[in-house]
């Protein structure tokens, strides 16, 4: 079965994984921090899965940033409707 990508999950995706490569961390370890399951890491990281705000926060304090850091691609963002199912 073939998932269907999110737009929003594929930037913040992109965006987790420059985070946790920029720490020098593996999903595993990052899932050990955060509490969360690695392959809950990779499938945000791939962007098939949307986090909530209490992941956004447990990842935040796992990287040791700003909850802003990690949605701060979406600030790039030309036309944030495109994320808006219709």
């Amino acid at each position: 079965m073939t998932r269907r990508l999110q737009p929003e999950a594929e930037v913040f995706g992109k965006r987790l994984r420059a985070l946790r490569a920029g720490k020098g961390l593996t999903q595993v370890s990052l899932a050990e921090a955060s509490g969360l399951i690695d392959t809950y890491i990779s499938d945000m990281e791939r962007g098939l899965k949307v986090p909530s705000l209490t992941t956004l926060i447990r990842l935040a304090v796992a990287l040791d940033c700003r909850v802003g850091d990690l949605v701060a691609a979406f600030d790039e963002e030309r036309n944030l409707r495109r994320f808006l199912k219709t």
